[in-house]
């Protein structure tokens, strides 16, 4: 008989009672119903309860034991009585009735217990994230990571990609985050940077000829925590295609990310290919959000043009100034009491919102402090453009036009949510494409790029030279699903020409373009595909399928929202030796008294 177990605790069955068997794992729980002591045993494939009677030589040893402890179980399997058997349980038919048991490891005292559904703080189960894994869930959801992953390189090869790994030390590129600096000890006074993707790389081995290319990539990025972002790293499928154009693309990835959540999805939902293609600008004006989700019905719909010149003066006035009015419909909605209205207003208002005005359709005709104020025809006319109907209510939200936009799909969640109206058990995909290529900063004035500077601007280097570039549009497209961004990707700007001018635009020369640039802007002198790609993010489709409202909960080791590794105790000072050894010295901030 093996030393440590000839089953694993998820393993035996009915079927193999009257064997001899040894389990080998964690003291999950005890029970001690007097003369007989139960212990469910764990280990990561599964439980199984162990039962050791009163007097044998097994009993005391295992009385004492502590839970977490490790042991090794050796004994008899046998059928459980007809009422004891646990259904929930792959091994509910049998019990090991234990003879012998070894202590392997005896457990201390536990800071946050590891049987049961008991919530602790986040900072204790970060310091102590060794015990927070073996907790059911938590467990579950990176096996679950894990699989996503496995299935995910399984269809992209099968898709005829070849799996590629890019370097982890490289040169800064402007991702659009801060990077992770490392400084080079034998080259003073310069630093790597840990890539915020592997952009420039998977260009270059397109141009190197691999045609199509993937990897599970790491990413760094020096920015803070949020619900759907973790600090510090990430990890997304990086993958990029030569001599594809964007519908290439979309219909290469569909059936790979489709696949994958119809293969976890238990029950749920899943868009099937193709994906609705929706533009930037009607995503905005629509579902006031480039991260639609779609389980979401409502939508929203512009009114500015019912207003202007109307008797309700205040959006008037907004109107001839150049803002606009947006309306949310909210069905079934006008019998609901004042205080429906009035939570709302003030919801808005404490959202920077400035209120939430409405018109509340009954059978009688419109009604409310701004139906009172607008033309019987103007309001008609609104409840025709919002398709709404006797017993439903409509919010306004009034200003200027990117402002008035965002507003608005906060309500539109927000009255989805409160209504009841966002389906569930749905995964609910679409494209976000047409992209604006250039913005405006908002802290310097300057035109800048809006998404990725390596996409190729719709209508090329004609568009460059003779729109303004704030109309400019470029082929990139993001990919969401319930409301959360996946992935942002392009069809590259593969031309030396097209990419300094590009740059020039917003603000670089062509100097800057070579210094910053010039690996990867000097391979495409020497003959480059045009080539498109994407990096649909593991950390967000396994908490999407993992229906968890945090990222930290699908990562193995997370950072703490200040990017701090509390159970490592990183990040931690350095001695004095290695400053000097990498010729920095430090400039440290006043400590605070």
């Amino acid at each position: 008989m093996h030393a440590y177990r000839t089953h694993t605790c998820g393993q035996l069955r009915a079927a193999d009672a009257g064997r001899p068997a040894r389990l080998s794992g964690w003291v999950h729980s005890k029970r001690d119903h007097g003369g007989l002591l139960f212990i469910d045993l764990r280990d990561h494939f599964g439980l199984t309860q162990c039962v050791f009677a009163a007097g044998s030589p097994a009993f005391a040893t295992a009385d004492a034991l502590r839970v977490e402890s490790v042991v090794t179980v050796t004994g008899a399997v046998v059928r459980r009585e007809a009422g004891t058997v646990n259904p929930k349980l792959p091994t509910g038919e049998i019990e090991l009735r234990g003879a012998a048991i070894a202590v392997q490891s005896a457990a201390d005292v536990l800071p946050i217990q590891v049987a049961g559904d008991e919530k602790f703080p986040d900072e204790l189960r970060l310091k102590y994230r060794f015990l927070d894994l073996r907790r059911t869930r938590v467990h579950d959801n990176m096996v679950l990571r894990a699989q996503v992953i496995a299935s995910i390189r399984r269809r992209m090869i099968e898709a005829g990609f070849t799996e590629f790994t890019t370097p982890i030390l490289t040169a800064s590129s402007p991702e659009g985050a801060r990077d992770f600096l490392v400084p080079a000890r034998l080259h003073p006074g310069k630093f790597y940077a840990l890539p915020q993707a592997p952009q420039q790389f998977k260009q270059l081995l397109m141009v190197a000829g691999f045609d199509r290319y993937f990897q599970i990539a790491p990413c760094f990025r020096d920015e803070a925590s949020r619900a759907d972002r973790s600090p510090g790293e990430f990890y997304q499928l990086d993958f990029e295609m030569s001599f594809v154009t964007q519908e290439d693309v979309f219909d290469t990835i569909e059936p790979v990310i489709a696949g994958v959540f119809e293969e976890f999805a238990r029950g749920r939902g899943v868009t099937p290919p193709p994906f609705p293609r929706i533009p930037y600008e009607q995503a905005m004006l629509r579902y006031g959000s480039d991260k639609p989700d779609l389980r979401n019905p409502l939508l929203v719909s512009e009114v500015s043009e019912h207003f202007a010149g109307s008797g309700f003066g205040l959006f008037a006035r907004i109107v001839a100034g150049g803002g606009v009015v947006r309306a949310i419909p909210a069905p079934g909605t006008a019998k609901n009491p004042r205080s429906f209205f009035d939570k709302l207003n003030e919801w808005a208002r404490e959202e920077g919102g400035g209120g939430l005005g409405y018109i509340v359709y009954d059978a009688d005709g419109p009604k409310g402090p701004i139906a009172r104020n607008l033309e019987p025809e103007r309001a008609e006319a609104i409840r025709a453009a919002c398709g709404v109907a006797a017993g439903d209510s409509v919010f306004f939200v009034a200003g200027p036009r990117e402002t008035a936009a965002k507003f608005s799909g906060a309500v539109r969640t927000r009255l989805g949510a409160d209504l009841g109206l966002i389906a569930q058990g749905e995964f609910r995909f679409c494209w976000i494409t047409d992209f604006p290529m250039y913005e405006l900063n908002e802290e310097t004035g300057q035109i800048d790029f809006s998404h990725n500077p390596f996409s190729m601007p719709q209508g090329g280097m004609e568009a460059l030279n003779s729109q303004d570039p704030l109309t400019i549009k470029a082929f990139q497209y993001d990919i969401v699903c319930n409301g959360v961004e996946l992935s942002s990707g392009a069809i590259r700007n593969h031309r030396p020409d097209i990419m300094i001018r590009a740059f020039e635009i917003a603000g670089y020369t062509a100097a800057d373009v070579e210094a910053r640039f010039g690996g990867m802007l000097n391979a495409f002198r020497y003959g480059a595909p045009p080539h498109g790609g994407s990096a649909p993010g593991i950390d967000r489709i396994v908490m999407l399928l993992a229906e968890e409202p945090n990222i930290r909960e699908v990562i193995l080791f997370p950072l703490n929202q200040q990017g701090e590794d509390l159970m490592m105790s990183a990040p931690a000072e350095i001695a004095p030796a290695r400053w000097k050894e990498l010729h920095l010295k430090p400039d440290l901030p006043p400590t605070p008294r």
